[in-house]
């Protein structure tokens, strides 16, 4: 094969990767304008025009890569909530690992965090997304699922080396995973110079595992 034949293969692998990436550029430039869209407007409201007129694009651009604006809520929903499960991780009870408090504490600390770090989002998942359609309220009862599991877990390991009393861990995981859903909603409509993550992350963990008695 010829130099000037590897160099045409070179430049082709060239062009196509630069358009992938121009590709996934504006994929990206139009979920983010969606999901500013949808924080002014509210989703319900929002048009997909409006989308269209936002991100400076035209309408047939829009539908190369997005069939309706669920779709977008699709995908911005599957993004925060991969992002949340990530930040969920099992306890450590082999020796020499963090007391389970701490361990806990760090978990509840990363949930708040990725909801703080994406409001716009988190307020639409807490606000509007229940109920939206099937798809979505599939993932929201999965996501909440696998935490509830988590929590369940967690209650059963505690009672398993004597931190926590005799209880239900099942109903009270749906308890726990309650107060956490209310301080995310307090997470996302908190300004950040009046939000302190370490002291909700301690309020929240210290009333679940001790309550407010004083003896």
């Amino acid at each position: 094969m010829s130099p000037h034949a590897h160099a045409t293969d070179h430049d082709a692998d060239g062009r196509t990767v630069r358009a992938k990436q121009k590709r996934a550029r504006r994929r990206q430039h139009i979920l983010d304008v969606a999901l500013a869209v949808f924080s002014e407007r509210g989703y319900h409201q929002t048009r997909i025009a409006d989308i269209i007129e936002a991100a400076s694009i035209a309408r047939g651009t829009f539908y190369l890569y997005f069939d309706s604006k669920t779709a977008i809520f699709h995908e911005l929903l599957e993004d925060v909530l991969s992002r949340l499960d990530e930040s969920v991780s099992g306890v450590d009870l082999t020796p020499g690992a963090l007391p389970v408090r701490d361990q806990l504490l760090a978990t509840v600390r990363r949930l708040f965090a990725v909801f703080r770090s994406d409001r716009a989002l988190a307020k639409l998942i807490l606000r509007e997304a229940i109920g939206l359609d099937g798809e979505v309220d599939a993932m929201l009862d999965a996501f909440y699922g696998r935490l509830h599991r988590w929590l369940s877990e967690s209650l059963a390991n505690g009672q398993r080396i004597g931190l926590i009393r005799a209880i239900d861990t099942d109903l009270t995981a749906w308890l726990i995973l309650g107060s956490v859903k209310q301080f995310a909603a307090l997470v996302v409509s908190t300004p950040d110079e009046e939000l302190d993550l370490d002291h909700l992350a301690e309020v929240i963990l210290d009333f679940n595992l001790q309550g407010i008695r004083a003896f």
